[in-house]
């Protein structure tokens, strides 16, 4: 097979991925804004490439189909073909997914995370300059977030107040577990599972050690959940011993380290979710990598995300074992949908995060390096260039154009 056919991404025995100089990479439109936004970023991603390795390296894009388009074309929101290439491709870019109204989907992108078991949802919150910021000193922020991404109160476990389901439900808690719930109660169940958060926490762990970051912190609400979330943070403890004295927890740092971390460790720390929020505002530069359940990752990547810029500069990727969907962590924005108009910062973004995964981080660092240089040239697209004095608004693709000149 000569060298520049395109090659499917395949796993080694060891479950890392095998990438040729070519490989096959999917990628889903989106909705509303999707296309818009997938224009200006396709070619960003492509320049990466090519000004990092010249010819010897190249993408091969393969569209698939899901929200809207694929209704469209094939009367589903979320055709079994897509899965199945997901699952054979292993890699794909998507940009926004417009959950469908009142139909079957509760909401396509937990759908694929699901059925993809897509247990990792990866959010790197770092500021790049020039970006307005609510925050004084918001160079300090620098983190990724692991968030569980498959259990927790998002399994939808859950019965409306007064239905006969949440009736039985309350008179069996109440009559045979001795617990006093009001009978007009709504009812949630919120599953937490050993092998769920260890999978999320060893992963968070692989990905310290490998990327040389100084910590890893349990965000819990363990002094009130004690059996779910307390569990949470035990498990990370029990988890941090597979790594031997690769991983040293706080009480370690000053019992035998004098406070000091040594060099190529990572130190595991854990804070209540609660406290966790105040400590990102006030100490950021204190936290390198934070793993937590589904709904507290939830809140903290948003919140980390507005103290950078806000959700259009915020990149994310559902990651499982042998499979990864990168894509913009942001709505589908359908008003402006074809003006050529919206920030495709999130996607690019995410696209230089696809480009790490791949082991090609030359390429993915033109791009973090190129990205602050177009700011100080005073070219945004409108949400930021109304937030920065004197700044020329541009078209989304334009916004593309220029990052692919500052490479």
């Amino acid at each position: 097979m000569p060298h520049h056919e395109p090659e499917k991404i395949t796993l080694n025995p060891d479950g890392s991925l095998k990438v040729s100089e070519h490989p096959v990479v999917l990628f889903i439109e989106g909705d509303g804004t999707g296309p818009d936004i997938w224009r200006a970023t396709q070619p960003v991603l492509d320049a990466a490439v090519a000004k990092a390795y010249g010819k010897k390296r190249g993408i091969a894009w393969q569209e698939v189909l899901a929200g809207e388009k694929a209704y469209k074309r094939t009367g589903s929101y979320l055709p079994v073909e897509t899965l199945n290439d997901l699952r054979e491709y292993r890699v794909a870019l998507k940009g926004p997914l417009t959950t469908p109204i009142g139909g079957g989907f509760r909401s396509l992108n937990v759908t694929l995370r699901q059925v993809l078991d897509l247990y990792a949802c990866i959010r790197p919150v770092r500021y790049y300059k020039g970006v307005p910021s609510p925050m004084k000193e918001p160079q300090k922020i620098d983190m990724v977030i692991f968030r569980e991404n498959t259990e927790d109160v998002y399994a939808g476990v859950e019965w409306q107040a007064n239905s006969d389901e949440a009736r039985r439900l309350i008179n069996f808690l109440n009559q045979e577990l001795g617990c006093s719930i009001d009978q007009g109660a709504a009812i949630g169940i919120k599953p937490m599972t050993e092998r769920c958060s260890k999978r999320l926490i060893r992963m968070g762990l692989k990905y310290s050690l490998e990327h040389q970051r100084a910590s890893l912190t349990l965000m819990h609400k363990g002094n009130i959940m004690k059996y779910t979330e307390g569990a949470f943070q035990n498990w990370g403890y029990e988890v941090a011993l597979e790594f031997g004295d690769r991983v040293v927890s706080e009480a370690e740092l000053w019992s035998r380290h004098q406070g000091q971390a040594p060099a190529g460790k990572v130190v595991l720390k854990d804070r209540l979710a609660d406290n966790l929020f105040q400590q990102v505002l006030l100490r950021p530069e204190e936290y390198a990598v934070i793993a937590t359940p589904n709904l507290n990752g939830d809140y903290m990547s948003d919140a980390l995300a507005a103290q950078v810029g806000g959700l259009g500069m915020a990149p994310g990727a559902n990651v499982g074992d042998g499979c990864a969907i990168f894509e913009a962590t942001h709505g589908s924005a359908p008003k402006y949908a074809g003006m050529d108009k919206v920030n495709p910062g999130s996607l690019i973004l995410s696209g230089a995060m696809l480009l790490e995964y791949l082991g090609w981080n030359e390429a993915a660092q033109l791009i973090h390096q190129a990205l602050p240089k177009v700011l100080a040239a005073g070219v945004a697209t409108y949400d930021l260039a109304r937030q920065l004095p004197g700044a020329k608004e541009v078209s989304c693709s334009e916004f593309g154009q220029n990052l692919i000149k500052h490479m």
